[in-house]
């Protein structure tokens, strides 16, 4: 029974058909609507177990005229929030159009009008570059090297170049490596072979994604979506031949997971080499002088 049926002002008639056994049904298919299936029965009856304790923890507290009030506040704002964000879309689109009248940027998989734009903004001209190696470079997605003499060893990415266009490049990458075998081939042996976790492999392709859209640039063609034989295949071929060959196992995809625990300021290898050099020396015997020595020089 709701907890305004005590005493309290009911909500609104919204709220009231809320209870209603009929309408409560139908939250899963709302939720799994609006979810784009993501949500579904156990979602709904998690949500409305918490609004049966929320309601019944503020009974007869909680003004509920107000709450709604407050509600339609944020619901505007949200509103006017989500106007504005689609008007500058619009506005980044044209500016795109406008610059890449080709399409060649938003030809590449998973790059989008918006991502597109961000890519090319942050880039600049790519043609201002000598060699693809510098365009990679200037990214600051290749590795980094630490080299000494005859030796020398790889590191993650250098991120010395703009984040903006890393994180457009990730994201991009992200959904490419499901669109494009070539891309997926190269993501599935990463992981599988030669053991990389999901982010250091979306960074070997979003580093092959980069240089692709620049040499498409320089071509002045638009990317084209091939199999490993180089045969040109449709995006719907494409999602088919990776659902076949380059499926990742979900045991090994939790094995390559790259949280790790939260170190102190004084683990790992920096902070064990300290504590050996501690160990290593006795503590001084030198004895400091009284305040009454102190005082009589």
């Amino acid at each position: 029974m709701p907890p305004w049926s005590s005493g309290a002002p009911p909500p609104s008639a919204a709220w009231t058909r809320c209870w209603n056994c009929s309408d409560r049904a139908g939250w899963p298919r709302f939720l799994y609507r609006y979810s784009r299936g993501v949500w579904g029965d156990e979602k709904a009856v998690e949500l409305l177990t918490a609004a049966d304790q929320t309601l019944a923890l503020w009974a007869g507290e909680l003004d509920y005229g107000e709450l709604a009030d407050d509600i339609a506040v944020e619901a505007r704002v949200a509103l006017q929030l989500t106007q504005e964000i689609h008007e500058l879309d619009e506005r980044i689109k044209l500016v795109l159009d406008r610059r890449d009248p080709a399409g060649i940027m938003t030809s590449a998989p998973g790059v989008g009008q918006i991502t597109g734009a961000q890519i090319l903004g942050r880039l600049g001209d790519p043609t201002r570059f000598r060699s693809l190696a510098g365009v990679r470079s200037f990214s600051g997605l290749v590795p980094s090297q630490d080299a000494s003499g005859l030796t020398g060893t790889h590191g993650g990415p250098t991120k010395a170049g703009d984040a903006v266009l890393r994180e457009a490049l990730f994201i991009a990458a992200d959904h490419a490596r499901r669109l494009d075998p070539t891309l997926a081939a190269r993501y599935h042996r990463l992981m599988v072979q030669a053991g990389k976790h999901h982010n250091s492999a979306l960074c070997h392709i979003a580093t092959v994604l980069l240089t692709r859209l620049v040499a498409c640039w320089r071509r002045g063609e638009p990317y084209v979506i091939c199999d490993t034989d180089g045969r040109p295949i449709t995006l719907d071929e494409g999602r088919r031949i990776i659902a076949e060959r380059y499926q990742i196992p979900s045991q090994l995809r939790d094995q390559r997971r790259t949280t790790t625990p939260t170190r102190g300021p004084h683990s790992g290898r920096a902070g064990a080499a300290r504590s050996r050099r501690a160990l290593r020396h006795r503590p001084s015997t030198t004895t400091l002088p009284s305040a009454a020595q102190l005082d009589s020089d």
